[in-house]
């Protein structure tokens, strides 16, 4: 039996799985992307001396999932373009945000309960792109779960998977800030919103799409709307993480320096020291243990 339709949500679900992305969903999902983008360093003063190079970064920003998604399945990357209301839509905003006079409209939408609406539709957005991207996956592999998973997960968080290409259009080259690396919240969220929504694509999660769509929606909206109101850059994941990785996967979780450092036995310590020197001070250790053998001999 359904859960949600117990509870007399089922019809609120289904209501509300139903309701049109374009314009205004999609309107918030843009302006919070590229105000993200205004947010790296150097941003501004790009759009000012490479406006073109600033605008690519911001389609990346907006379309990046959708890319990154038919790279994957092997459809035209350029398709999405095609869409000219969504392009028009998402240049508009990137103009009115780089370039408005006096930053109005920038200091408008970044004021902080205006922007946690924002904030909160695009999660909504986000939530219905792994959907789709699990039922488009679904209709050319029905039983391709890792494709399925990997589909539904770049259409969460492609933009965050392409940072390091968006990071190169600005000419910036990190690639310490891999997201695979340091995973975000949304990133995360969107991998395992990708399980679950595979799971009920192929029947072995007991639920409906809709219910399953209001409830990780209502999640995402949750705990974004709060990192976003209290500037914080956990994740409602990491204590689970933490008591579970250590487990399955050996991870020590901090300690990694402590043990590095104590952890040797003491007729180890000298070797352990000289192999974090670099190459020239080992050389210039080494040739200095020759000339004090050398001047014993003589």
């Amino acid at each position: 039996m359904d859960l949600m339709s117990a509870l007399s949500l089922g019809e609120l679900a289904l209501s509300f799985s139903r309701v049109p992305l374009f314009p205004v969903f999609d309107l918030s999902y843009f302006i919070v992307s590229i105000i993200y983008l205004k947010y790296e360093p150097g941003a501004v003063e790009l759009s000012r001396r490479h406006p073109v190079a600033s605008w690519l970064c911001a389609m990346l920003h907006c379309f990046g999932s959708y890319i990154l998604a038919d790279l994957l399945l092997g459809e035209p990357i350029i398709d999405y373009f095609s869409n000219s209301s969504s392009i028009l839509l998402a240049s508009g905003v990137w103009y009115l945000i780089f370039f408005c006079p006096l930053d109005l409209f920038y200091k408008c939408v970044c004021f902080l309960p205006i922007k946690l609406i924002f904030v909160a539709m695009k999660e909504v957005v986000r939530v219905r792109k792994i959907a789709v991207g699990i039922h488009h996956a679904h209709h050319h592999y029905h039983h391709g779960w890792f494709i399925m998973i990997a589909t539904g997960w770049v259409k969460g968080s492609g933009v965050a998977l392409l940072s390091n290409v968006e990071q190169l259009l600005r000419g910036v080259w990190k690639p310490e800030t891999n997201e695979i690396l340091h995973m975000s919240f949304p990133t995360k969220a969107s991998l395992y919103g990708a399980i679950l929504f595979t799971l009920q694509q192929t029947r072995w999660l007991p639920v409906s799409k809709a219910s399953l769509i209001f409830v990780f929606t209502m999640f995402m909206v949750s705990c974004k709307v709060f990192l976003t109101a209290t500037h914080s850059h956990s994740s409602p994941f990491d204590i689970l993480e933490g008591y579970i990785c250590p487990v399955l996967f050996g991870a020590t979780w901090g300690g990694d320096h402590h043990h590095d450092n104590h952890g040797a036995p003491h007729g180890m310590g000298l070797g352990t020291q000289h192999s974090g020197l670099p190459a020239k001070a080992k050389e210039e250790l080494g040739e200095g243990s020759r000339k004090k053998k050398t001047k014993k001999a003589d």
